[in-house]
């Protein structure tokens, strides 16, 4: 499919720079495929919204501070990391890529550096970090939290953003972007909904950088997905289907829960255990097997959620669904407001 059959023009005043508070909050748009309506609730409406035996799945990956600042020699080098490849290397975006060469050494400053090993097919270049300390603590050391250029190319980052861009769930540490949806939750929302009768389960996707990467070519067809890994153990996966066979809807909250999810489950429909990378690119056309409906936010023009949105609910509605929250002033991208799409 054409990428511009994605477009939608955004005004630079709907980008939201912090975040609600509280965060439940949040305006969000429901998008009832079913009823062919859209209506403007709150985060907070969610318990009312849906229905006892439902269940919500998190993420419960955690961000790292894998921004870092450096230098090679004179040059002053960026890098974001993006995906561990092992127990000391991580594949990075590196600014200022073309001054550094296989085998350097790049100095991130409070005794962090790194050794640039091959370069990727997709500029990334692979970062061997000196030392015995795991890397997590090295980062706590020399790296900022990594938030989306959007908002960065805005305002510095700061303090507030360590807390505000973590989600309530967060556990498992290897994420360099947060999965946002969730950063709506508090812990009276989620004790609104048990008490609804609706479950919640966790999965792990760890979030890479390529999530921010826009779609440089003309037609999907051409465009490559970068790989994260994920796992749902076989627990979580028995719980979910007996949710389903129950008639019980699986709410992903999120697209790293909903393509996570969608990479774990066969043609039969059932959700299997999974532990390895995903490179799942979903447009319309795709069927889904794993679930119901989608709690999200605002996406970019042209990126591979909006697709993605577009897959579940239908292009033309979700241009319309997003032209409605853009003239009613709803707050878009990863601290911006949320909807919850219900195909119906």
């Amino acid at each position: 499919m054409r990428v511009d059959l994605f477009d939608f023009d955004l005004p630079p005043e709907n980008i939201a720079l912090r975040p609600a508070s509280p965060r439940d909050s949040a305006r969000m748009l429901l998008v009832d495929g079913a009823a062919g309506a859209l209506a403007d609730r709150h985060v907070s409406d969610l318990p009312g919204l849906l229905r006892a035996g439902d269940c919500l799945v998190f993420n419960d990956t955690r961000v790292i501070p894998a921004q870092l600042e450096g230098r090679r020699g004179e040059a002053r080098i960026g890098a974001t990391l993006h995906k561990r490849e092992g127990l000391r290397q991580w594949r990075a975006f590196v600014r200022n890529a073309k001054r550094v060469r296989t085998g350097d050494r790049i100095d991130f400053g409070a005794g962090v550096s790194a050794i640039a090993a091959e370069r990727g097919e997709d500029g990334s270049i692979l970062l061997d970090f000196e030392g015995d300390e795991p890397v997590e603590l090295l980062l706590e050391r020399a790296g900022t939290m990594p938030l989306p250029p959007y908002i960065a190319g805005k305002r510095p980052t700061d303090d507030r953003d360590r807390d505000d861009y973590q989600t309530m769930f967060a556990r498992e540490k290897g994420a360099v972007a947060a999965p946002t949806a969730a950063l709506h939750f508090t812990p009276r929302l989620v004790e609104a909904l048990a008490a609804a009768g609706i479950a919640s389960e966790t999965l792990t996707l760890h979030v890479g950088a390529g999530t921010f990467l826009p779609v440089k070519a003309d037609d999907t067809d051409d465009h490559r997905m970068h790989a994260e890994w994920g796992r749902i153990d076989a627990a979580t996966a028995d719980r979910l289907n007996a949710i389903r066979a129950a008639g019980g809807r699986v709410i992903a909250v999120g697209t790293t829960s909903l393509r996570l999810l969608e990479s774990a489950t066969g043609e039969d429909g059932v959700i299997r255990p999974f532990d390895g990378d995903t490179a799942i690119f979903i447009t319309p056309g795709y069927r889904f097997r794993a679930i119901d409906g989608l709690m999200t936010n605002f996406h970019l023009p042209k990126s591979t959620l909006f697709m993605l949105v577009s897959a579940l609910m239908g292009r033309d509605r979700m241009q319309a669904a997003y032209a409605h929250a853009i003239a009613q002033g709803y707050r878009f991208y990863s601290y911006g407001d949320s909807s919850l799409l219900l195909p119906g």
